[in-house]
């Protein structure tokens, strides 16, 4: 809510200036990218529901700062403040401890269609928000906002779960150099990161286009940005379709990048009543593409068994990216005005589409856990490996569980089934 009205309110506040905007806009990721790992190491130990709890309290300790500030230093304060409560990771532990494993992409789907849709009804309100309340009235909101979480989640989260050692929810630091080495995997961590870090930066400047340049009254901005936003989500839908069913997912991705890049570029060189709000949709249409297929893809080709650390570590690049393009967006507006910024932003999209070149596109799989009860591991995994579709296993000395990677077109499910994992 504050990403598309930041822009036009900041001169209520002392201390204004493009780089404060961006610095403002930024810290939230900031703090968020530095305790993503930490916060999912610490709900191994003591467990979900103190963190998320935390969490929550954090965020709404922030909203309240942010909400009665009175300078620009006063709302960085707050944003760092709310992102302090970097519970994304562990929410998704908790998912995953909760739920079976025939419901668990269920599940997970609901959550990224939430995530999606909220964003959406996000830049519809703040606009509507900030215009009868101010900056400050959309603080109070995502304070009391935060207290709803708090509120559901302590009366219809369980709280007695019996779970055990899931290494596809534990973020393990031993793994992360190891991730980090992994060329496909860097280059989705870098993809994650450019994608926010445009979008952030983009959000300096695209408010006050849209009010200087093409006349939008600032209280008629929520229905340009749900044209926008529904209009990029309407448009993305059957390209993605289309790329998962003809198998055809590195075209659709390489061209969302490139896409992404020449709106960026247009927008640099050339602005007009008709071009922008084309170009903008542009944008739009391949950030929903490209939000929605990265998770994805990562999910197909992360290691067995280390989906926690590598999620944990594509978060942090994605709150790191939102981060740098606050301040790169605020640096650059500063001292090479609205062009300049543009033009910088798709200088950085150019090299990811450079490096999404060597993208392989992903196979269709899947990662189970299966219970390997009282059966000799050596044993157990001789079993597995001869099951149709199983392509890898990782099995943990002392733990009960398998981790099982499996081809979903070709797998021999029911031969698997005896053994999935309950939990």
């Amino acid at each position: 809510m504050v990403l598309p009205v930041l822009t036009l309110y900041m001169g209520d506040y002392a201390g204004a200036s493009p780089m404060m905007l961006g610095l403002t806009l930024g810290a939230y990721g900031l703090t968020q990218a530095i305790l993503q790992i930490p916060l999912g190491l610490l709900s191994d130990k003591i467990g979900r529901r103190p963190v998320i709890i935390g969490g929550l309290v954090m965020f709404v300790a922030g909203s309240i700062f942010a909400a009665t500030a009175d300078s620009m230093v006063g709302l960085m304060i707050g944003r760092g403040m709310q992102g302090m409560g970097a519970i994304a990771s562990t929410l998704m532990a908790m998912v995953t401890d909760l739920t079976s494993e025939e419901n668990r992409t269920k599940a997970m789907a609901a959550i990224g269609g939430s995530i999606g849709l909220s964003f959406m009804v996000a830049m519809i309100l703040g606009p509507i928000i900030a215009s009868s309340a101010g900056l400050s009235g959309i603080f109070w909101l995502t304070a009391g906002l935060g207290l709803l979480g708090i509120l559901l989640f302590v009366s219809l989260v369980p709280k007695a779960v019996v779970v055990q050692q899931n290494r596809e929810t534990l973020a393990d630091i031993k793994h992360i150099g190891q991730l980090l080495r992994n060329p496909t995997l860097m280059r989705l961590n870098l993809g994650i990161f450019a994608l926010h870090l445009a979008l952030m930066a983009a959000f300096v400047v695209i408010p006050t286009i849209l009010t200087d340049e093409l006349g939008v009254a600032n209280e008629d901005l929520w229905w340009v940005y749900g044209a926008l936003l529904g209009g990029g989500f309407l448009a993305m839908i059957p390209v993605m379709i289309l790329g998962e069913r003809y198998r055809r997912q590195k075209l659709t991705f390489v061209s969302a990048v490139a896409l992404l890049a020449i709106s960026m570029l247009v927008l640099g060189l050339q602005r007009g009543a008709m071009l922008t709000p084309f170009m903008l949709l542009a944008f739009f249409a391949a950030f929903n593409l490209l939000e929605a297929s990265l998770p994805s893809w990562l999910s197909k080709v992360c290691p067995v068994g280390n989906r926690g650390t590598a999620m944990g570590i594509y978060s942090s690049s994605q709150f790191f990216g939102a981060f740098a393009g606050g301040v790169l967006g605020g640096w650059s507006l500063q001292y090479y005005g609205v062009n300049g910024l543009f033009l910088l932003i798709a200088a950085v999209l150019g090299i990811w589409w450079l490096l999404s070149l060597g993208l392989q596109s992903p196979r269709a799989l899947q990662t189970l856990v299966l219970q390997v009860g009282e059966t000799d591991h050596q044993d157990f995994a001789k079993i597995v490996s001869t099951i149709t579709g199983v392509e890898d296993i990782l099995l943990i000395q002392g733990e009960p569980l398998a981790y099982v990677k499996v081809d979903k077109q070709t797998v021999d499910m029911p031969s698997l089934k005896p053994y999935l994992n309950r939990t």
